[in-house]
């Protein structure tokens, strides 16, 4: 594990392979059963309903969705009203084992890059509490990842994950702003058709 410092926030941490290939399909196994009961939508963003370019789904007791109405977390899909799945074994297994201090997670957002999707600096702010780390793992062709600071003026650092890949943001680090800026297609023969896959573990509300 490599604990890395951007702009004097500390709590952000790169897991360079944490995943081997066989554990990748496993998990990717496990997030096509994950889809097939809650399909893949398009999240618009709000107000201008302009469509992101990735699509996404959730699993876990609660889901992150966006539409013309705001950001928020909900029990349910959007599209078809039904709860969302329950969250694979290897990422509870993953929260305990790098965030063992913290409750456990709610939700697990689950965003499909197709080549040429992006995603831009963000904060990760929609839940009620940042009591614990934001963890994602990075399944299929490599992205590149930039990492700032607590505004969006700050300076940027980037490097890139490749599949089985994960990062860890907590600390102080935890509300630091970041994004992915380009795919680079051909870079994994793990999704058959090419893209990548970002699973990212939230906790949503405050524990006790």
């Amino acid at each position: 594990m490599q604990d890395m410092t951007i702009n004097g926030l500390e709590g952000l941490a790169y897991l360079p392979g944490h995943f081997d290939r066989p554990a990748q399909e496993a998990l990717l196994d496990s997030v096509r059963a994950i889809v097939a009961e809650a399909p893949l939508f398009q999240p618009v963003m709000p107000k201008t309903g302009k469509a992101f370019s990735v699509k996404m789904s959730n699993c876990g007791p609660l889901g992150w969705v966006s539409d013309i109405k705001g950001y928020r977390y909900q029990p349910v899909h959007p599209a078809t009203g039904h709860p969302w799945p329950a969250m694979p074994e290897a990422l509870t297994a993953l929260w305990q084992q790098l965030a063992p201090d913290a409750p456990p997670p709610e939700a697990c957002l689950i965003n499909f890059y197709e080549p040429g999707a992006r995603m831009g600096l963000h904060q990760d702010r929609d839940e009620e509490t940042f009591e614990a780390p934001v963890i994602s793992v990075s399944l299929g062709d490599t992205a590149t990842f930039r990492v700032g600071g607590l505004t969006r003026k700050d300076p940027t650092t980037s490097f890139r994950l490749q599949s089985g890949d994960v990062v860890v943001l907590g600390g102080s680090a935890r509300l630091a702003y970041h994004g992915i800026d380009r795919i680079l297609a051909g870079t994994s023969t793990l999704l058959k058709n090419g893209g990548r896959i970002n699973l990212t573990l939230r906790r949503v509300t405050q524990s006790g």
